[in-house]
């Protein structure tokens, strides 16, 4: 690794050397003696290359109504400034019809550039569970017109209206729930159970009030369901008050519709597309919604790529569960009641009953999800063995799960974008601004704000690194991997009157005796 060392740069050199030794391996600048490039003229220098390079926030708003974006589903609203920006394309559209499961993800997530904006979005799951991107908006803030402007799109897109029974998990954004409320009467909302665990982590702590809160919400049965509640009021009573006080049917499995296809209750997968656009969310806007066209592009060709090597009806994800089933189910056994109904009995007292006609288990598994729990297959296999007509097993899973479903859905491609230079000319008018943005107090924070969890997990992890570290490893690297001793314990010296426990800022001037 090669270091420079220049004096008297200023900051239009140093922008110029830094773009140029960026190219050429060289990562770092020395500032030995007087009259060499400050820290503020090394930021300043690498802005202005990076505007050189990528262009400024306000050429990317006029290049916004100039570029085929607007021939490409963009969709603005704007008074003299640009306000809310939505796209997407008629592929990703059609994909997302396709994947026949009526779910999204909602989240929002802040823009890192000079017009610190926010960015909303939507992502569907696919019949491999993996995420599907659906539409993405940049709007000045997160708030109730914000998402209602944003569902007014979605619901143009899938064709959505106020009787439509979709299903949608948040994270309970800002306007996010009344939005929804108001334009979707009648979907099923469901609530992130990471975050109502971050929530209650504000008041209760401890491992305990997580595996209550987890036991409760994975009860598919309302006799298990009410026994779990029952216990944590025992335990706590406070935390039960405040968890009944969040209504059941956006949290709890058991409440949970089968319209949906899947008993989803996190929002991580919309988290695993945000986390793709970490490094670009500081980028001009263009910029940012090119690497995020470009990145569902080449995702949908990865996909493709996976799909050829596929082999079977279902696809990857539903086949490992199916086979997970079918080795539990040789433990149960199955009595016949008449018709197509059955009894089956597990190995650990367990009794569900199963009605093969109406698709029914009451374990409610194979409704939520739309494949065979342990009890259907066991059914199937006694079945068989009596010689009765079954089908083949992978009838009875869902058509969303098959593998030709899967294809389907991927067969829609988003369509390559010619250069910049080539983009037509559009009769949009060209005074088009970003929205008015005031700077606030203290330095901007870049680090992402760790949650309850991450921060008890980081704790624990430096305490375990101090307790199996040497005295001389600890002196070189410091409790928190940050190359200093903490100073929490040291006794701190007056150096003007000579007594301990202040400083001269704040010493009364009171001498030692």
């Amino acid at each position: 690794m090669e270091v420079t060392t220049n004096l008297s740069l200023t900051w239009i050199v140093v922008g110029k050397k830094i773009l140029r030794d960026i190219c050429n391996g060289v990562v770092a600048f020395t500032n030995d003696g007087v009259g060499g490039p400050t820290q503020a003229e090394k930021s300043k220098g690498k802005s202005k290359e990076k505007d050189k390079q990528g262009g400024t926030s306000q050429e990317k708003a006029v290049l916004l109504v100039l570029g085929c974006y607007m021939r490409r589903g963009l969709q603005m609203q704007a008074v003299g400034t640009l306000k809310h920006m939505k796209t997407n394309t008629l592929g990703m559209k059609k994909g997302c019809k396709a994947c026949l499961r009526d779910f999204l993800g909602l989240y929002g997530a802040h823009m890192k550039g000079p017009y610190p904006v926010q960015i909303l979005t939507a992502v569907g799951l696919d019949s491999n569970n993996g995420i599907y991107p659906l539409a993405h908006a940049i709007v000045e803030i997160e708030n109730y017109e914000s998402w209602k402007w944003f569902f007014e799109c979605l619901g143009d897109d899938l064709d959505l209206h106020t009787m439509s029974n979709f299903t949608f998990v948040s994270d309970r954004k800002k306007g996010l729930l009344q939005a929804v409320s108001q334009l979707f009467p009648c979907s099923e909302q469901r609530f992130c159970l990471r975050h109502i665990h971050e929530n209650m982590k504000k008041q209760w702590r401890t491992k305990e009030y997580k595996d209550h809160l987890w036991d409760c919400a994975t009860a598919t049965i309302v006799l298990e369901f009410n026994h779990y509640m029952h216990q944590f009021s025992l335990y706590d009573k406070l935390a039960y008050e405040w968890l009944k006080s969040i209504p059941p049917q956006h949290w709890a499995k058991i409440h949970f519709t089968r319209r949906a296809t899947t008993y989803m209750m996190l929002n991580n997968f919309c988290e695993v597309f945000n986390g793709k656009l970490v490094d670009r969310r500081d980028k001009p806007i263009i910029s940012c919604l090119e690497f995020i066209r470009e990145y569902m592009m080449k995702r949908i060709c990865n996909v493709l790529k996976v799909q050829q090597k596929c082999v079977g009806p279902l696809t990857p994800t539903s086949t490992k569960i199916m086979e997970k089933n079918e080795a539990a189910a040789i433990k149960y056994i199955a009595e016949w009641c008449g018709d197509e109904k059955y009894q089956v009995k597990g190995p650990w007292n367990d009794q569900h009953a199963v009605d093969m006609q109406e698709r029914v288990c009451s374990y409610k598994k194979w409704e939520l999800t739309g494949i065979p729990c342990i009890h259907v297959i066991f059914v199937l296999y006694n079945k068989a063995d009596h010689a009765e007509c079954v089908h083949k097993i992978h009838t009875y899973v869902h058509k969303l799960h098959w593998l030709q479903s899967w294809k389907i859905a991927y067969g829609y491609k988003l369509e390559p974008i010619k250069g910049r230079a080539l983009w037509p000319r559009s009769k949009c008018p060209m005074h088009i601004t970003p929205p008015p943005h005031r700077n606030q107090l203290r330095r901007p924070k870049k680090k992402r704000r760790q949650s309850m969890e991450e921060k008890s997990q980081s704790k624990s992890e430096s305490h375990s690194q101090r307790s199996d570290a040497g005295p001389s490893e600890i002196h070189d690297h410091g409790p928190h991997g940050s190359g200093k001793l903490t100073r929490k314990f040291v006794s701190v010296t007056c150096s003007k009157c000579g007594n301990k426990g202040h400083n001269s800022r704040t010493c009364k001037g009171q001498r030692g005796t």
